[in-house]
């Protein structure tokens, strides 16, 4: 009769020390039913769980392994299990499965327990963590630092809006950036990605700065604050706004372009996403040429914006074309899912307003960038606290992976 056995070895780390415990449970023919292993400063923890076919070698197995424990300065602890409960375990495996992502400049015990609260009352089992984030230097100053760890949790959440109403309470509190999604066969496999692009990829409102440029900014401040009262739609305020900007000059247009500033990460989230073969999109309900200067910069594959009507070199204060609004943005991006032939759960969508709401909640990775409140209590996935680069991190890439894929970009 075989006997079933979880072994657990903890303490100084050293080259080898798997080989050496693996070779004794060899000797044995020692099935491996799951094995898992994590070192901390330099510090050791692994766990197997075995199946000993012949349950009388359990003693030497303990003993061999007690020994080579001690010469090592290793803890081993050797606890059989049941086999009812081994096939309790098994049958969890067909468990909901979620990830559960923390981002911020830096993560603390008081971010982590809080969370980890919610997951408790939600009956969740926490079955790994991961730092996603390189080791952080106490003495060397980093100029944009980030900490990202990830969650793999099991089961059904006991109510998944009351979860998502208290992480967003926790981030707001405490300023960590919290993101949970469903973990499935699509997740490692996105194909496209779409942002928005002002106040998203750029750190303006490109309406605003050419309403600067034309002196009437106070006048399409105004039209905005009353679209954002609910006093006239956005297709409508947006025309008011851009009849405003009639007789400035192409040459303005040409200008402004090079003062616009990326946001913090766009450069990288961009290039490495690119490099890894995604499709790179823009969705805006701003300007073809604006979209169209950051294509070029940036390697996107699509833009679909506004195009600001000119003629003779002077902007006409029309538009032409339908204005693109959030439901426009959303037939956009099913659009391109039947173009690229691909699934809208392999989808991303990333931007920061209301009318970015339509597609982040059909993509199947919907994420609110330094967003509006309205856009936060409906997103499940936020980056607020870090700049767009945070993105490669909710996909699940580890710094090391980020860092080697922005040196091949450089050496190509």
């Amino acid at each position: 009769m075989s006997e079933i056995v979880l072994i657990n070895i903890n303490g100084p780390d050293a080259k080898g020390l798997d080989a050496r415990f693996t070779r004794i449970l060899a000797q044995y023919n020692v099935n491996i039913l799951d094995i898992g292993q994590s070192v901390i400063h330099e510090y050791i923890s692994l766990g197997i769980l075995v199946e000993i076919p012949h349950a009388p070698d359990f003693a030497p197995i303990f003993k061999d392994m007690l020994f080579e424990g001690h010469k090592l300065g290793l803890s081993i602890d050797l606890k059989p299990v049941e086999s009812d409960s081994y096939e309790n375990w098994v049958l969890a495996q067909g468990k909901e499965r979620r990830i559960i992502t923390l981002l911020g400049r830096t993560i603390t015990a008081h971010q982590i327990s809080k969370v980890m609260a919610v997951i408790s009352d939600n009956d969740l089992n926490i079955d790994s963590i991961t730092r996603l984030t390189g080791r952080v230097s106490l003495v060397k100053e980093i100029k944009t630092p980030k900490a990202s760890i990830q969650m793999s949790v099991s089961g059904k959440p006991t109510d998944i809006v009351s979860m998502r109403g208290r992480f967003m309470e926790i981030s707001q509190e405490t300023g960590v950036d919290i993101s949970f999604h469903v973990d499935n066969i699509y997740r490692k496999n996105m194909k496209l990605v779409v942002f928005d692009m002002d106040s998203t990829l750029i750190q303006a409102e490109v309406i605003v700065e050419l309403a600067k440029i034309a002196g009437v900014g106070n006048q399409v401040d105004r039209i905005t604050e009353s679209a954002m009262r609910g006093e006239i739609d956005f297709k409508e305020s947006f025309r008011q706004r851009v009849a405003l900007l009639k007789g400035l000059k192409q040459e303005q247009l040409d200008t402004i372009n090079q003062t616009l500033p990326l946001t913090e990460g766009a450069e990288l989230v961009t290039k490495t996403l690119k490099g890894l073969g995604y499709k790179l999109g823009i969705l805006s309900g701003g300007f073809t040429f604006v979209g169209n200067y950051l294509k070029e910069r940036l390697g996107f594959d699509y833009v679909y914006a506004n195009e600001l009507e000119t003629r003779d070199g002077v902007v006409t204060g029309e538009v032409n074309g339908p204005i693109i609004d959030g439901e426009q943005k959303a037939a956009l991006l099913k659009e391109l899912v039947n173009k690229e032939n691909i699934s809208i759960q392999q989808t991303i969508a990333v931007g920061d307003g209301a009318n970015d709401l339509p597609m982040i909640s059909i993509a199947g990775l919907g994420v609110a960038f330094n967003a509006k409140p309205i856009v936060k209590e409906q997103a499940s996935n936020m980056i607020s606290s870090v700049g767009l680069d945070g993105l490669l991190y909710l996909i699940g890439m580890h710094e090391r992976e980020i860092r080697q894929e922005s040196e091949s970009l450089q050496e190509q």
